[in-house]
C-alpha cells in the first residue's frame, strides 16, 4: 500500500482541477466540422487560420494543407508571432483534442476571440480519408 501524504493529496487535487478546467474550457470553444471547415476555406473572403498544435514530427508525418504548426507546449512563447491572427478565425486541432484544448485556453486568455476547434481533430480527419500533406524534415 502506498502512504497518503499531503503532497499526494495536493497532486491529486491539482490533477482533478486541471482536468475539470480543461473540460470546461474545451466545451466553451465552438467546434467546426470538417465539411464546414472545407467549405469556409474555399470562400473567397475567408480569414481562417488553421493551427496544428501537435509536435513538429507529427506535423511532418501528415497535416492538413495550409496548417501552421506551433506545438501546444510552445504556444505561449509564440504569442507574438500569433498576434497577427487575433482578429482572424483560428481553427485549432491536434491528434485527439487534449493538446488543442490546452492551446485554446492560452489563446483565449490572450485575447483570441474567434477560436474554433476542428471536430474530430487529426484522428477524425484521417478516419474521414480527407487529404493530408507530408513534409520530410
Amino acid at each position: 500500500m502506498s502512504k497518503v501524504t499531503p503532497f499526494s493529496i495536493l497532486k491529486s487535487i491539482t490533477l482533478a482541477s486541471s482536468l475539470f478546467i480543461s473540460a470546461v474550457l474545451a466545451s466553451e470553444i465552438p467546434e467546426i466540422s470538417q465539411q464546414a471547415f472545407l467549405s469556409a476555406v474555399k470562400a473567397p473572403s475567408n480569414s481562417i487560420v488553421l493551427l496544428d498544435v501537435r509536435s513538429p514530427a507529427e506535423y511532418n508525418e501528415g497535416h492538413i494543407a495550409g496548417a501552421i504548426n506551433i506545438s501546444h507546449n510552445t504556444i505561449e512563447e509564440n504569442l507574438p508571432q500569433l498576434a497577427q491572427y487575433k482578429n482572424s478565425n483560428v481553427v485549432v486541432y491536434c491528434r485527439s483534442g487534449r493538446r488543442a484544448a490546452f492551446a485554446e485556453e492560452i489563446l483565449s486568455a490572450n485575447g483570441f476571440t474567434n477560436l474554433k476547434h476542428l471536430t474530430g481533430d487529426m484522428n477524425g480527419w484521417l478516419e474521414a480519408k480527407l487529404p493530408v500533406v507530408t513534409q520530410q524534415p
